[in-house]
């Protein structure tokens, strides 16, 4: 059952919505953000329960003839309200804004943040090390395919099918008609020699493979840098100068270095170049097999087969060759003691190379 409607005369209704009107407008001037002044609108004019549709139920109580003159100050007062109430809500609004904007301004003239950056893979930092090195001496860097032939890889190095030396590379073949993953770069000194004439300095950087056991100082998938220089008067002497300032460069001045005899049958005479073991000071570890020495690369004089392979007289010309690992290197810089950690991928590993 509907409550009954209030009894109240015209000059009791008229004062009782001015009064609201004068108790509202201060309200909505003193409302301190725009919710306050959603919770005044729904107060004062909401449809159910606001204090101006409660006043307007008192209309019903009134003669015919009076209900028009308080309709006119109803409007009047909702007008007011309203107007107030958007006023208010425009400048709450521009306040928000004007704090928002504050909050977030961006100073144009600041640095900008830093983004996050890649680094090199130690192997390839290494290789461009090599690379900047042996460029200051005129060597020119190639580059060239990780399959070869059978002919590339061992023949035109003097070492026919029949050679025992083929047992010192333990070959991935690919098919049957010869192609194989290269085991080592020194094909590419022949592909060099055909395409270039003397003089020639040139360094090969790649990737090479080997079926081999796999262990601190071994994989089965390393780097080499191959390095080639074809001249007159080429001699044994200029290889030692090469190689122990690429040492000093490499490793700083006062590093240890030794020539030892070799064997290569694509080099006469050959060589192994030692470094002073970085890691343990000469005392022995893993890295340098516990003799204080890691072999970081073999060379030699070119042998005159592989020179006549090459289409060079000879004769004439005389070249050396080294062939060194990348990851040797690499372990001695950094005093790596395991030769597995260059492929594992751990990023505890490579961040440290930020």
């Amino acid at each position: 059952m509907e409550a009954p409607l209030p009894t109240v005369d015209l000059a009791t209704l008229t004062s009782q919505l001015r009064a609201l009107r004068d108790e509202a407008l201060p309200r909505i001037a003193a409302a301190p953000n725009l919710a306050a002044l959603d919770d005044l609108d729904l107060h004062y004019l909401g449809r159910k329960g606001g204090a101006l549709s409660g006043l307007m139920r008192g209309i019903g109580s009134l003669p015919v003839e009076d209900r028009p003159r308080v309709g006119l100050v109803v409007n009047d007062v909702r007008e007011a309200v309203e107007s107030a109430l958007a006023g208010a809500r425009a400048g709450a609004g521009a306040a928000a804004l004007a704090a928002r904007l504050a909050a977030e301004a961006v100073d144009v003239t600041a640095p900008a943040r830093a983004i996050p950056r890649g680094t090199l893979h130690p192997i390839v930092e290494t290789i461009e090390r090599i690379s900047q090195i042996f460029g200051q001496f005129g060597f020119v860097t190639y580059e060239g395919p990780e399959v070869e032939t059978d002919l590339t890889n061992f023949q035109m190095l003097n070492i026919p099918p029949d050679h025992p030396a083929r047992d010192l590379w333990d070959t991935m073949y690919v098919d049957l008609e010869g192609a194989l993953l290269r085991t080592h770069t020194s094909p590419g000194q022949i592909r060099v020699m055909q395409a270039e004439r003397p003089p020639i300095r040139a360094l090969l950087p790649g990737r090479c493979f080997r079926y081999e056991a796999i262990d601190a100082s071994h994989a089965s998938e390393f780097f080499q840098v191959e390095g080639l220089m074809v001249d007159e008067g080429t001699n044994l002497a200029d290889l030692k100068g090469q190689l122990v300032e690429f040492a000093h460069a490499m490793f700083g001045e006062g590093t240890t270095t030794r020539f030892r005899p070799g064997y290569y049958p694509f080099t006469e005479p050959s060589v192994a170049f030692d470094i002073g073991c970085l890691v343990c000071g000469g005392s022995g570890c893993p890295a340098c097999g516990r003799t204080g020495w890691m072999t970081i690369l073999g060379a030699g004089m070119v042998h005159p087969v592989v020179l006549r392979h090459g289409g060079i007289d000879p004769e004439r010309y005389q070249g050396f060759a080294f062939g060194m690992g990348v990851e040797r290197i690499a372990m001695l810089r950094h005093g790596i003691t395991d030769i597995r950690v260059f492929l594992d991928n751990d990023l505890r590993f490579l961040e440290q190379f930020r």
